[in-house]
């Protein structure tokens, strides 16, 4: 089952690289007492992931800020080393966003949000969506119905919904 707006997101382990190593970091750690956003993305330096995706999360960081959101966490089906590497190269890690690993699709499963593409290598990856949450609790969640477009999960239409 997908899940929805009125929702608590469930709980799982994302992971990031830190200065040690791979860093484990609970969902509920991430939004317990908090405002976040919360976008999804089919993989790592894919197209639309890359090029539109992340740089309109960075593009309207100020303005989630603005509206009382504390971060902005950006979650795929990858390992936490290709997120670390993805964050320096879209300049996300430099905007303050939060890339984390999903990488055994715990999150993404329990989300009801997974797919397979076999022709091109993506197996039980996250469809593209974003959400704001409150506490936990979903406020606001925007799932994308094509493959490859990023019009109402980008977040100029996530800020707006907000």
């Amino acid at each position: 089952m997908t899940i929805s707006v009125g929702d608590t997101l469930p709980e799982a382990d994302l992971v990031k690289l830190g200065e040690k190593g791979p860093e484990q970091i609970s969902v509920s750690s991430l939004t317990k007492g908090r405002k976040v956003v919360i976008f999804a993305v089919p993989g790592a330096f894919t197209p639309t992931c890359h090029s539109a995706h992340v740089p309109s999360f960075i593009r309207t960081k100020d303005a989630f800020a603005a509206k009382g959101v504390d971060e902005i966490i950006c979650v795929s089906v990858n390992d936490p080393f290709v997120m670390k590497a993805w964050g320096a190269a879209t300049g996300a890690d430099a905007a303050g966003l939060n890339l984390l690993a999903d990488g055994t699709s715990a999150f993404t499963t329990a989300m009801g949000m997974t797919f397979d593409a076999p022709p091109v290598g993506l197996m039980a990856r996250s469809k593209r969506y974003a959400l704001y949450a409150e506490d936990g609790v979903v406020k606001v969640f925007h799932a994308e119905e094509a493959p490859g477009t990023c019009e109402i999960s980008g977040g100029e239409a996530l800020l707006a919904a907000i």
